[in-house]
């Protein structure tokens, strides 16, 4: 089994978490593993597009596959990542709209 570094697996958890669809889906995985049908009717989403983004989330190893019979559900990889998007979002954070663009897309400023 590949072992990557401190730094590779927040790079990919930040990769993951740097598009909002992909981090309302691993939000929406938070909360229960869940079939792609599923999944595209809730986040309002096209089927490709969260194909293309379930594909993008497990390569970064945040989120498997599970074959049930002819059908696919998915769920986060590993429970902690579930912990860890819990703990992200108690976070408080300062946000400078000078130095981050997307803050004022965003409206937080």
């Amino acid at each position: 089994m590949e072992t990557i570094t401190h730094s590779a697996v927040l790079g990919r958890f930040g990769h993951a978490l740097s598009d909002p669809k992909r981090a309302r889906i691993l939000l929406t995985l938070r909360d229960a593993p869940a079939y792609p049908s599923e999944l595209a009717d809730a986040l309002g989403i096209s089927r490709q597009n969260l194909s293309n983004n379930l594909a993008c989330l497990r390569g970064c190893g945040l989120v498997i596959a599970v074959p049930e019979g002819r059908r696919t559900r998915y769920e986060l990889a590993d429970a902690k990542i579930g912990h860890a998007l819990a703990d992200l979002l108690q976070v408080v954070l300062a946000v400078d709209p000078q130095y981050c663009a997307s803050a004022a897309d965003e409206g937080c400023c």
